[in-house]
């Protein structure tokens, strides 16, 4: 069988915007442990480390972007930016896949696309960059190429249901209460409308299939009253 031939490090390092003083850490981070060249030395402790380099860059990063954000909400973004699928999105846009080292079973099988691999190596390829070049080379890369995610989160941030509750807890007054004011339709496609109060403001209503859902669009309509949810921000739940 044709052996792989080693593929060229130079446009993965154009895409990552970093030139590595010591090449081997790149090349540890690329190993995966069923690599034949891999000899117990993958990608592994690489991505541990990387993983808590991530969660602090991340976490600087949101600190300095959104002065004004509270704690739940900046626990939230970091939440989303450094799950798995995230780290995969960025390591396809690194395009990592042709530089991967892989044992043959693996490589034949389609690895390379691997959302699992791709997040792992990208978590290794930020914790060697920071052995490499210290904190603020790892903080510059997570800035160049998460900045597109931690400006745009591709989920809502929160449910409007918990961000009244927060809102409420944060002016020192009971949880919110909800009750259902009306149900129409048959048993098997009902429609509740269903009404929020917060102690001293007026009541908001909310249309759903559902009384879960009755209970979102209720809590959504106060805060949009109350000029606390911005749907630009937080998206539709």
């Amino acid at each position: 069988m044709a052996r792989r031939s080693k593929s060229n490090p130079e446009e993965l390092l154009k895409k990552l915007g970093y030139r590595f003083e010591k090449p081997a850490l790149l090349e540890e981070a690329l190993t995966h442990v069923s690599a034949p060249q891999a000899a117990g030395q993958s990608y592994q402790r690489l991505e541990f480390l990387g993983d808590r380099v991530l969660g602090l860059a991340i976490a600087d990063l949101l600190y300095r972007t959104f002065p004004g954000a509270p704690e739940g909400e900046l626990s939230r973004r970091l939440a989303e930016l450094v799950r798995r699928e995230s780290c995969a999105e960025i390591a396809v846009d690194w395009d990592v896949g042709p530089h991967i080292k892989l044992g043959a079973g693996e490589a034949h099988s389609g690895e390379r696309r691997n959302l699992t691999i791709l997040a792992d190596v990208c978590e290794a390829i930020i914790g060697a960059v920071f052995l490499d070049g210290g904190f603020e080379a790892a903080r510059d890369l997570v800035q160049r190429s998460f900045k597109d995610l931690l400006e745009a989160p591709r989920r809502p941030l929160r449910d409007p249901k918990s961000a009244l509750q927060e809102w409420a807890q944060g002016r020192g007054l009971p949880p919110p209460t909800y009750t259902v004011v009306e149900q129409t339709g048959p048993d098997h496609s009902p429609k509740f409308r269903v009404m929020v109060k917060v102690r001293g403001t007026e009541s908001e209503f909310g249309l759903g299939t559902s009384k879960r859902i009755a209970e979102q669009a209720a809590a959504r309509s106060l805060l949009l009253r109350e000029s606390v949810w911005r749907e630009e921000e937080n998206g539709v739940a």
